[in-house]
């Protein structure tokens, strides 16, 4: 889980871009990909491996930001004739157009997953398949990895099948229609029903303890010449939407275990430490914590558009910094097989085109439900795919990290010397004059240093800024 979401919208980059772009050779991130593998993904849109079967007559739909293009989910729901629901969802099939061991494979191998800048995406595979022949745009014959899961009145999945098969869409959507359809009930009803199973499959989550994070999302926008920081908060649709995704990682991680062979994505439960540093972050924000609510309880009573709210949710992604890729072969269950903000098995196999390890969750799982061994690349890179993946993960989150602390030094580096409301959410334990504060305006949370005595966790004090240099990516703050 990233600490935040950021992207650009309407900002001058000029002077943003050129420390953007220093921070790409810093961190050692991807270039241009290489001609071989450039020539070698041109050859496989061209003359993908298409499946026998046809599921081209269910309309689907798929649901991402308005200019997304790599488009790896697509979806339909209907009511089943005895009850119950029945969801499709596809995902794109990229072993249909990767060979192992080709060009694309380690290439793809090298880099992980799509890293995302405010300005741009280094993306996983080549666009003209991650954008073009893979992605499932809509009116378009693709390959993909059909998923059909059968549920009960309660959303509960009952079976679940995948399989192969040349899917087409019907309809990209975004979040924003999504609402607005559902809203004010013009939505089609298989988009209508995307309502009705999210919040069953909601309250699911919450009877079995999981938790999901409505982390706001971040905006640079251009602001009198300057730039400025938003949060655009996550709407229900983007709730009932990830509901989905997260079903059918569930449903995957059952068909591996059941099959004995597989990749999960693990999450141990919070240290004690770690949730009494939140606590303590909720007193700082203002936020009542009684001592017999669960942690899970309050994060679902937080309004994301709330900026007290806001800040603390980002506070609460420390709790996932834990998690990891569990392998087992041989028939044997792992000792550790759960995801702790899940409340259970859980992999990734939803974003293939943005993420390395889907593409092996995905074949091992279509292997599973055909009752038949994985094929022989898939079983193998188990060796070596956890090590893979917590490498590209730990560049992800330095990207987010780094871009973070950059544009909040580029949104402040005219106004050093400014006096700014703030609330102290965070005081060091080792130093109590060194901490963190969450500014109102702009929507900012950035380091404090106090020379003249301890900072008083929780008070709403004025600061002045210090310090903000986007050459050095950080800023910093003292009491005014």
């Amino acid at each position: 889980m990233p600490r935040r979401h950021m992207h650009m919208a309407g900002a001058d980059g000029a002077a943003l871009g050129a420390a953007l772009r220093e921070l790409r050779t810093r961190l050692g991130v991807p270039g241009a990909f290489p001609a071989e593998v450039l020539a070698e993904a041109e050859g496989a849109a061209a003359a993908p491996r298409l499946p026998a079967e046809d599921a081209t007559d269910i309309p689907l739909f798929t649901i991402d930001p308005p200019a997304s293009v790599d488009l790896d989910q697509a979806m339909h729901l209907a009511k089943r004739p005895a009850g119950g629901y029945r969801v499709h969802y596809a995902i794109a099939d990229v072993a249909a157009f990767v060979t192992p061991g080709g060009a694309l494979d380690t290439e793809a191998r090298r880099r992980v997953t799509t890293l995302y800048f405010p300005d741009g995406r280094v993306p996983l595979h080549p666009p003209v398949l991650s954008e073009g022949a893979a992605s499932l745009l809509p009116d378009q014959a693709r390959p993909a990895l059909l998923w059909r899961l059968d549920l009960d009145a309660d959303g509960r999945v009952e079976t679940t099948d995948v399989r192969r098969a040349v899917v087409r869409s019907r309809a990209r959507l975004d979040y924003e229609a999504v609402q607005k359809a559902i809203d004010t009930g013009t939505a089609e009803p298989a988009l209508a029903l995307l309502k009705e199973v999210g919040a069953l499959r909601e309250a699911l989550e919450t009877a079995r303890g999981g938790i999901s994070l409505n982390v706001p999302e971040q905006e640079v926008v251009a602001r009198d010449g300057s730039y400025g920081l938003v949060y655009r908060a996550p709407l229900p649709a983007d709730g009932w939407n990830a509901q989905i995704s997260l079903m059918t990682g569930m449903a995957a991680a059952d068909l591996m275990l059941a099959s004995g062979t597989g990749i999960l994505r693990t999450l141990p439960a919070a240290p004690d430490g770690a949730v009494g540093r939140l606590r303590r972050a909720a007193q700082a924000l203002r936020i009542d914590w009684p001592h017999h609510v669960p942690y899970a309880a309050l994060v679902r009573s937080l309004d994301p558009r709330i900026p007290a709210h806001a800040a603390f949710l980002q506070e609460c992604t420390a709790l996932l910094r834990g998690a990891g890729y569990t392998v087992f072969t041989g028939g044997e269950r792992p000792e550790h097989a759960v995801h702790a903000a899940v409340a259970a098995p859980y992999t990734h196999c939803t974003a293939p085109l943005r993420r390395l390890v889907d593409r092996y969750a995905g074949e091992l799982c279509v292997a599973a439900a055909a009752g038949v061994a994985a094929p022989g690349w898939a079983r193998e890179a188990l060796t070596t795919l956890p090590h893979e993946m917590r490498e590209g993960t730990r560049l992800a989150n330095s990207v987010e990290r780094e871009c973070v602390d950059l544009v909040e030094a580029a949104v402040l580096k005219d106004r050093v010397g400014e006096t700014f409301e703030a609330t102290v959410i965070d005081v060091e334990e080792r130093d109590p004059q060194d901490g963190t504060v969450h500014l109102e305006d702009p929507a900012v949370v950035g380091r404090v240093k106090s020379p003249a005595g301890p900072l008083p966790l929780g008070d709403r004090i004025r600061v002045r800024l210090t310090q903000a240099d986007p050459g050095t990516a950080k800023i910093l703050f003292a009491p005014a």
